[in-house]
């Protein structure tokens, strides 16, 4: 894995999800990047044929960095529920289906939850997982994985993140995702530690490839 260190310049975010490139430009802010998503540069959407998120992460970071003849950073992540065998997993964009609808997927999960009979906070355990991919345009590449515990809630709460966020309460708090500002939600600066998968990877790839 290269884990060299990347200097301030221009930095690639590689994805086209607006929730993910505002908290990947909220986390890089203090370092000083031109941070370019895909999207503004035009970059088509690899199509995600990875098994893991390690895989995908590395496709879109891949894609970028040649592209665009840049580093690359690129992100991917889901929501996995434990009574659903870690399902939607690398799929949980897709459970959104074409129009992007969380509300609808996140009905799936808990009509699927009942139909297994699983109303206890035991039985309703999830997580969330965030792979980064640092990729260079020489080849080399770098990862870092992140993953918060929690529970999924019914009826979802809060208007604030994106995806599955209102679905899920982390571990220790009394809010979910989907209630927490985003600087709560991400819990992490130089000096507290991290509280969401984004940022617990964040986390290790600053400290391997940004901080001195």
């Amino acid at each position: 894995m290269d884990e060299r260190k990347l200097e301030p310049g221009r930095l690639v975010v590689a994805s086209h999800n607006k929730g993910k490139i505002r908290e990947i430009n909220e986390l890089l802010a203090p370092y000083g990047f031109d941070v370019v998503s895909a999207g503004e540069l035009d970059l088509p959407e690899p199509e995600e044929t990875g098994d893991s998120f390690e895989a995908n992460a590395e496709l879109k970071a891949v894609a970028a960095a040649q592209a665009a003849g840049l580093p690359a950073l690129a992100d991917d992540s889901g929501f996995c529920v434990e009574a659903l065998e870690g399902q939607p997993g690398i799929y949980s964009a897709r459970w959104a289906g074409p129009d992007k609808d969380f509300t609808m997927a996140m009905r799936t999960i808990e009509e699927k939850l009942q139909a297994k009979g699983a109303v206890d906070p035991d039985q309703r355990r999830a997580s969330f997982v965030a792979v980064l991919c640092l990729a260079w345009p020489d080849g080399g590449k770098a990862f870092f994985r992140g993953e918060v515990h929690g529970e999924v809630v019914w009826p979802p709460r809060g208007t604030k993140g994106f995806g599955y966020d209102p679905l899920f309460r982390p571990e220790g708090h009394a809010v979910t995702f989907g209630e927490m500002e985003s600087q709560e939600k991400h819990g992490w600066s130089r000096t507290t530690p991290a509280l969401s998968h984004r940022a617990r990877a964040f986390e290790k790839f600053s400290k391997a490839c940004l901080e001195d």
